[in-house]
């Protein structure tokens, strides 16, 4: 074999080793490549469905906790604009002496007078006034019939007592200043006391268990 020869085939060889090297390279990089893309994919798919479980901004402020500045609310008053809580309004009333010591007579009939039913008030608002402050009433401004919202009227609620409380127009069941219903009317509970705890002597947080400060 000439010298010729055998640089031509050393030449071929190394050629061949050559294109091997590259062609493995090339297998690689698309391996590799392709393996990056697919991650990508899966990670992008991962932030969706992770954002789906996570509860929106509005889905957390529906259920967060509501602080209600009464400071402005004089005896005898309901505080107005009315807040909300849930979506729910929520009636803060101001009872003077001579209501708190009513309730405590109970001078007409009532349905339940003492909040018998625990799903409508926390344990420390299971008492005459339905609160932990005799002089503050908080209560979810909701009728238990058919969920319209009741009128707060300051005097004469009841026949047979001056006392004021809440009426509810559409069917007309009416409550007492704690928010009591009076027997035979329509609504089959009373109204709903919200958990709560009194930040300060003028400021309560509704949806916060507590009770008193």
């Amino acid at each position: 074999m000439s010298s010729d020869d055998v640089s031509h085939e050393a030449s071929a060889s190394e050629g061949a080793d050559a294109q091997r090297n590259v062609n493995t390279s090339r297998r690689y990089f698309l391996i590799g490549a392709t393996s990056a893309v697919a991650g990508l994919g899966v990670v992008g798919a991962a932030v969706p469905f992770v954002s789906y479980w996570q509860p929106s901004a509005k889905a957390r402020a529906a259920g967060a906790p509501v602080k209600i500045d009464f400071s402005k609310l004089m005896p005898g008053e309901m505080l107005s604009p009315i807040q909300a809580w849930r979506g729910k309004p929520i009636f803060v009333v101001y009872r003077d002496e001579d209501t708190v010591a009513s309730l405590t007579e109970q001078p007409h009939s009532l349905a339940d007078p003492d909040s018998q039913n625990e799903d409508m008030q926390p344990a420390y608002a299971q008492n005459a006034t339905r609160s932990t402050r005799p002089e503050i009433g908080i209560y979810v401004g909701i009728c238990t019939h058919l969920g319209c919202s009741p009128k707060y009227v300051e005097t004469e609620n009841f026949e047979d007592t001056k006392q004021g409380g809440f009426f509810c127009p559409c069917h007309g069941s009416k409550f007492d200043m704690a928010g009591r219903v009076g027997a035979g009317y329509p609504a089959p509970d009373n109204l709903e006391v919200p958990p709560h705890s009194f930040e300060s002597d003028t400021v309560v947080i509704i949806g916060e268990e507590g009770g008193a400060a």
